[in-house]
């Protein structure tokens, strides 16, 4: 992708260069996937970032009932709500305003985010797709939701500091939201109207989230807080780097209040030795405005705490840098049953780590089965991977959720094409085994497992997967073929026998297997892989409908 088509501006440019970093733009689309707009549909509440008229961003929550966000078709997302009447955003969302929106679940960690124009604000608040893209489930504290019946807040307060309380309910919390813009500064001028100044800049609403005091209050009343490994496309540093105006958010979950900071950011590029190791830059925000309104909002969210305490029973090295761990009720009990393709959050204890460390991992065994597994790459600065790999042995607990994520086996019997790369692999397994026992049952389907791995040392799951191939062989209720592609073969790397094509794996590869108009393709693996598959094949006229997947991200 060239400088001319990509999706990123100069800013985000800049940041990825200075990270050392070079994602795909692929993954970032003019329109909403069919998944997207099934996941905005049953949202109780979207995040929304814009400009006031004096070009300061502020961040907000919108919340209705179910269904309150809608998508007329793929480039539209409309949504039955506006921002209280003492919102600072409440006169800003006229037509022609740029808007960045933030949808997300904290209960299943689920979150995608899409930036746009606003085509109307009467009644409905209509918004002109730009950019859509998913993000991964990392940093996302889980809670559940219910609503109270709506009544009168308080009245709003608004200051240039902030007090004693708030700095405390700062200090504790554990997510915010924060909105950027790219474009220069927007001069405060009485002479200039905020829309002129709106329609020239592009708005981004994000999410933060880390263990409770990682957004830290200084004496001088400024905020510092860390950014941790994500997507790198690094769409809010980006801005930043553009437009030092920033705007947070930090909701009271438990009483719906809503704390609404502006200011502007500082980057701090080189992070102090001692400091948060899983930080790799720094953000301070020197506070300008602070507007607090209590029980802002009908919603609640309670923080859902872990239900499940797991025994090793095993641990299985499966190629150079992925070991699984084989999980049970460390009480004797049944575990809580998986889709599969879904995930199992962690909570780490971490020696050295000021609070837990959580990550999820992708289950890789069979839905049927009475334990747990999970596979683990080893990340060479892998906070998580690195603990499970080092120090974790067969005997000892682990603290976790129930399984969670909506990457799972699509219903009905069209053939599946499971299509993995790297540790990708490990939903993938799971779907295999879940569509035999479904072929097993008489729902059989054809099935294609495609895996691109760099070579012999690399592949996990040879040995696994070949076994169920030869198992399929002797049955008729389904078939199963392999498709292994290597991109950086050895010496002792057999072609034919452990992988069927070197090189990359391309969308022409896949469209070659002619799987069939009613085809499922389900892929995992980094997200520049993706993407480039998911627009290969859409390109080629495989319906959008037909295509889903899961990223990861190298949080370790």
């Amino acid at each position: 992708m060239t400088r001319e088509t990509t999706p990123f501006h100069a800013g985000e440019l800049e940041a990825q260069r200075r990270a050392g970093v070079a994602p795909s733009g692929r993954f970032i689309r003019d329109y909403m996937p069919e998944q997207h707009r099934e996941f905005f549909a049953e949202l109780p509440f979207i995040v929304l970032a814009t400009g006031d008229a004096q070009g300061r961003p502020w961040v907000t929550l919108l919340e209705g009932a179910p269904g309150f966000i809608d998508t007329p078709d793929s480039r539209t997302l409309s949504v039955a709500a506006a921002p209280g009447r003492e919102d600072p955003l409440a006169t800003a969302l006229e037509e022609g305003a740029e808007v960045g929106l933030l949808g997300i679940e904290l209960a299943t960690r689920r979150r995608n985010r899409l930036n746009g124009m606003v085509r109307e604000a009467q009644g409905r608040l209509v918004v002109a797709v730009q950019q859509s893209f998913g993000n991964c489930p990392q940093y996302i504290r889980e809670r559940a939701w219910h609503r109270v019946e709506p009544a009168p807040a308080p009245a709003a307060t608004a200051s240039s500091r902030l007090n004693a309380d708030q700095r405390a309910r700062i200090s504790a919390a554990d997510t915010f939201f924060i909105g950027s813009v790219s474009g220069a500064a927007a001069p405060d001028s009485a002479h200039n109207s905020g829309r002129e100044q709106r329609t020239k800049r592009g708005y981004d609403a994000s999410h933060r989230g880390g263990e409770p005091g990682f957004v830290q209050v200084t004496g001088a009343g400024t905020l510092r807080f860390p950014d941790y490994p994500g997507n790198n496309f690094f769409n809010t540093l980006g801005n930043l780097i553009q437009n030092p105006r920033v705007g947070l958010l930090f909701v009271d979950f438990e009483t719906g209040g809503l704390l609404q900071i502006s200011g502007r950011a500082r980057i701090e590029w080189q992070p102090e030795q001692g400091e948060d190791p899983s930080a790799q830059r720094w953000v301070e925000v020197s506070i300008e405005q602070v507007v607090e309104r209590p029980e802002a909002l009908a919603l609640r969210w309670q923080r859902e705490t872990p239900a499940l305490r797991l025994e090793v029973l095993e641990k299985r090295r499966e190629s150079d840098l992925v070991t699984s761990f084989l999980l049970a009720s460390a009480d004797g009990g049944a575990l809580p049953p998986f889709r599969a393709g879904q995930h199992l959050p962690l909570e780490l204890s971490v020696p050295g780590q000021p609070g837990r460390v959580r990550r999820s991992y992708s289950l890789s065994g069979s839905p049927g089965d009475e334990t747990y597994r999970i596979s683990v790459k080893r990340e060479a600065h892998g906070i998580a991977s690195r603990f499970l790999h080092d120090r974790v042995a067969a005997g000892d607990c682990l603290t976790a959720h129930a399984p969670a994520g909506d990457f799972v086996l699509p219903a009905g019997q069209g053939p599946l094409v499971l299509i993995s790369a790297g540790v990708g692999i490990t939903p993938m397994l799971a779907m295999l085994y879940a569509a035999m026992a479904e072929g097993a049952r008489g729902a059989a389907r054809d099935i294609w497992f495609v895996h691109a791995t760099r070579n012999g040392d690399a592949h996990a799951f040879r040995a696994e997967v070949e076994a169920a191939i030869r198992a399929s062989a002797h049955s008729d209720a389904h078939r199963i073929e392999r498709r292994v592609f290597y991109s950086a073969t050895r010496a002792n790397d057999t072609l034919g026998q452990d992988y069927d094509a070197e090189g990359r794996l391309t969308a022409a590869d896949l469209l070659a297997l002619e799987a069939g108009e009613d085809a499922h393709y389900l892929l995992c693996g980094p997200a520049g892989f993706l993407a480039d598959l998911s627009a290969g094949l859409e390109a080629h006229g495989v319906a959008a409908d037909r295509i889903a997947f899961e990223t990861f991200g190298p949080a370790g």
